[in-house]
């Protein structure tokens, strides 16, 4: 069954595109039978969604919405095409042809690098339709990717930001684009994404009465001069905010250019440029231009055919507005591309369709490489590393071939001894970057040292190395001790704490535990420690003859340094406030106020799981709040989990944390397992500094994983 919005195309073709339509979609039908997504809904749902994006949004014609039938029915059998030949023609066989090759492509074959994918693309297939279907298919995927397990839903969405999205921005497609890069970052660092949207929320109606307000002028003189017009307010995506706030290093107020508006105008091919510069004389006139941001691209359109005119102006209040002027065929041009003429002017064989094809063929045969398509890395402190089976694994930046074999298993770690890096050899020491291919080595008599914290970053593979370590060390404390107290009852000699303490200061240890370590190790001479004994004993005995002869021992004394505490001693007491238990607010931390009918108003995190629901659904009742700045005296309440590899001492060394900063403990548990130490506790704390200090506090504790906040324990 074929879907009413494909069934609508079908309608305004020929009789031959017709027959094409309906018989792709049968066979496709009839191959995916029984075969059913994440979510138990049928496989074909994916290929309908995906057909109509080829339709509707990127604007392909009914050769291409064929090819995407007969490629998902044939992907997993090539040969199926051949059966076929005679129903369609050779273009729509040789797209699907093209998609099933392209299907097979592997991401670590092009080493996550848009470039290498775009090449790949090129060399698959000369038809520029195949790599616009490919994007089709992909943001089909993103947007379905619940369906997904955690893992896949990573794994996609890595390589949408990395190679996808690029490839949208490089051919026009600029709302693809967006789109694509805010789903990948959704699933990637969902903390983040939720806090810049629900900011966004949070200032939607401000950003609504502010272009009422700058709108106005303008207005009144595109009227007088009788300029037909619409108006579009553009907010920056949460991935565009994001990316802007890491590469400048800058908070969420700080990024200026969140707010655009855009003009469009209605204006003949030949009057474009000049109607669009009388507009932007008019915006001047209002409002003060930043002319180091003027971008003049109807003059020299951008190489993917984006033309428009962007300056940056300031409003009231010395708000910084991006302006964009741009004609309505300029606009849709750069929101969808030249394909999207036909999809709703009913041509089929635009010329306008058949130039932009041509364009976008010499974009991805085209090695050139400009400023506008370079892309910040999705995530600037991780690398995404391959396993030789092709599964993504996501490290810290700076990881080395040891770290990548303790994120894949603890034993691996442990008996790593190198690895193929891309078919090469390497050492365990090697940095490795995204795209790496990875093969871990490792030999049953390797063994962890100390030198290894020296090459690995991350926190497992530091925890994992310490632990090992330790083990080993107590193994040879354990098998020194044994030797030690053995000999010494073989020589009838006592072992007292201060014998002990002599031969420690004698062989230049700081511990018991080296002495013993160096024992085992034969760094230390048994037979030699046995004549330090016997030489003290004799000591002792002159001592007793001639005690002038005793020295005074030096004893060392540590000074004590108190820490200083914060003195709180006036209270936030407003009645008409209550803080939200959903969230637990803290003094300090970025709020906002919800009216309830009953209990006054609710305070909020702005990162609180119920913020966007709130402001979607009651935009009237959310009300602006602060912390007063000279409230003391309050305390609140919050909760904490505290993720371990596994210490014996972990609760012992938290109440140590705790009891430093002065902290108030509520409440306490710990839990052990698979190997794991999960603690979680309730404290309270005068406000977001305290807890951030004590967060950041438990974090140095050996083992930990990680420290976070949480609305419950």
């Amino acid at each position: 069954m074929i879907s009413a919005k494909l069934d609508k195309i079908i309608n305004t073709c020929k009789a031959e595109e017709q027959k094409w339509l309906i018989k792709s979609n049968e066979i496709a039908s009839a191959n995916l039978s029984g075969m059913v997504r994440g979510d138990g809904s049928p496989f074909m749902d994916h290929v309908i969604a995906v057909a109509e994006i080829v339709a509707f949004e990127i604007g392909l014609s009914s050769e291409a919405i064929a090819a995407v039938f007969l490629h998902e029915a044939s992907r997993s059998n090539n040969s199926l095409l051949e059966d076929y030949r005679k129903d369609f023609t050779e273009e729509i066989i040789s797209i699907a042809q093209s998609l099933n090759k392209i299907s097979g492509i592997e991401p670590k074959d092009t080493g996550l690098k848009s470039d290498n994918y775009r090449r790949l693309i090129v060399s698959y297939s000369h038809d520029p339709r195949v790599s616009l279907i490919k994007l089709a298919d992909r943001l089909e995927v993103m947007r379905s990717l619940d369906l997904f397990t955690k893992s896949k839903q990573t794994k996609k969405a890595t390589e949408t930001i990395l190679l996808y999205a690029p490839l949208a921005h490089q051919l026009g497609l600029y709302n693809l684009k967006s789109e694509m890069e805010d789903l990948s970052f959704k699933y990637t660092d969902q903390e983040q994404y939720r806090f810049i949207t629900n900011k966004l929320k949070a200032g939607e109606q401000d950003r609504k009465r502010l272009m009422d307000i700058f709108v106005k002028p303008i207005e009144l003189s595109l009227k007088k001069a009788h300029i037909q017009y619409r108006l579009k307010s553009r907010t920056k995506t949460a991935y565009s905010i994001w990316k802007k706030m890491q590469a400048q290093q800058i908070p969420f107020e700080g990024v200026a250019d969140i707010f655009a508006i855009r003009i469009i105008i209605d204006a003949p091919l030949e009057r474009e440029q000049e109607l669009c510069w009388k507009v932007y004389s008019m915006v001047t006139e209002h409002y003060q231009p930043d002319t180091s941001r003027l971008r003049d691209w109807i003059t020299v359109p951008k190489s993917n055919g984006y033309e428009s005119l962007h300056t940056t102006v300031t409003a009231q209040n010395n708000q910084r507005i991006e302006v964009q002027i741009r004609s309505a065929r300029m606009d849709d041009v750069a929101e969808n591309g030249h394909a999207s003429h036909w999809s709703y002017k009913g041509v089929k064989n635009d010329e306008g369709l058949n130039a932009w094809l041509g364009g976008v063929k010499s974009l991805l045969e085209s090695q050139d490489k400009r400023p506008e398509n370079q892309f910040l890395d999705f995530v600037i402190d991780d690398i995404f590393v391959f396993t030789p089976d092709g599964d993504l694994r996501r490290l810290q930046s700076g990881s080395s071939v040891l770290d990548f074999a303790f994120d894949i298993h603890t034993n691996l770690g442990l008996k790593c001894s190198g690895a193929k890096i891309n078919g090469k050899p390497g050492s365990i020491r090697e940095k490795l970057k995204t795209g790496d291919v990875v093969e871990i080595m490792s030999t049953k008599n390797q063994k962890p040292s100390s030198d290894w914290l020296n090459f690995v970053v991350s926190s497992k593979a530091k925890a994992k190395i310490k632990q090992k370590i330790k083990e080993e060390e107590g193994k040879q404390i354990q098998a020194g001790k044994e030797l030690f107290e053995r000999r010494m009852a073989n020589w009838k000699l006592e072992i007292s704490d201060d014998l002990l303490n002599y031969l420690v200061k004698h062989y230049k240890y700081k511990t018991i535990g080296e002495f013993y370590a160096a024992l085992a190790d034969d760094k230390v001479d048994i037979i030699d420690v046995k004549a330090q004994v016997s030489l003290r004993e004799t000591r002792q005995e002159a001592e007793l003859r001639d005690p002038l002869t005793s020295q005074v021992p030096r004893h060392i004394h540590k000074e004590v340094n108190t820490s200083d505490f914060l003195i709180i001693d006036e209270k936030l007491n407003n009645v008409g406030f209550k803080l939200s238990k959903c969230c637990n607010p803290i003094m300090g931390d970025e709020v906002f106020g919800f009216v309830t009918i009953k209990e006054g108003v609710k305070i909020h995190r702005i990162g609180c799981p119920n913020a966007a629901r709130l402001m979607d659904n009651y935009p009237y009742r959310i009300q602006k709040v602060k912390w007063k700045e000279s409230s003391t005296g309050q305390s609140f309440q919050t909760s904490i989990r505290v993720s371990s590899y596994g210490d014996s001492g972990l609760s012992q060394q938290i109440m140590e944390v705790i009891n430093s900063l002065s902290v108030s403990l509520r409440f306490f548990s710990i839990n052990e397992h698979k190997g794991m130490i999960e603690a979680k506790m309730q404290v309270a704390v005068p406000n977001n500094q305290v807890l951030d200090k004590l967060i950041f506090n438990l974090k140095k504790i050996k083992g930990v994983k990680s420290v976070s906040r949480t609305t419950n324990v």
